[in-house]
């Protein structure tokens, strides 16, 4: 706090004991140093408090940034979640059918499976269920 050398401090001594004397002189330091000591306990204690201040408030600011980074990331998922659950050009093309309002159910796996199926068929199929048509008659 202050820069007191020996020199000072023996000044000090001198004009203290030419002042109060020998008999009040020994009762007089004794307070002084108490109240010098009580004097750096608030001021340390001050520093602590203000201290501990300071570090909850960067933690709260690392919380906020963290709680940020993680609605972010929430928004990202649930962004991309609705965009691979919105239905193909195909799927909305059937969803046109139903009325306003209802929502058609997605196709199962076997409508896609025959509906692939139907596609991907080759003309030798076809003349074979000619043939079985053919055969039934």
């Amino acid at each position: 706090m202050f820069d007191i050398g020996f020199l000072e401090l023996l000044i000090i001594g001198v004009v203290g004991l030419l002042v109060l004397g020998p008999e009040r002189l020994p009762k007089a330091a004794r307070t002084l140093g108490l109240w010098v000591g009580r004097i750096k306990r608030t001021v340390s204690g001050m520093q602590r408090e203000i201290n501990a201040q300071l570090e909850a408030e960067e933690l709260r600011q690392k919380l906020n940034e963290q709680q940020k980074k993680l609605d972010e990331g929430l928004e990202r998922v649930k962004r991309d979640v609705e965009r691979t659950a919105e239905p193909t050009p195909r799927e909305a093309g059937r969803q046109g059918d139903e009325p306003e309002g209802v929502a058609a159910p997605a196709p199962s796996a076997e409508e896609r499976l025959d509906d692939a199926l139907s596609r991907a068929r080759l003309p030798d199929d076809q003349d074979t269920d000619a043939h079985k048509d053919s055969a039934a008659r």
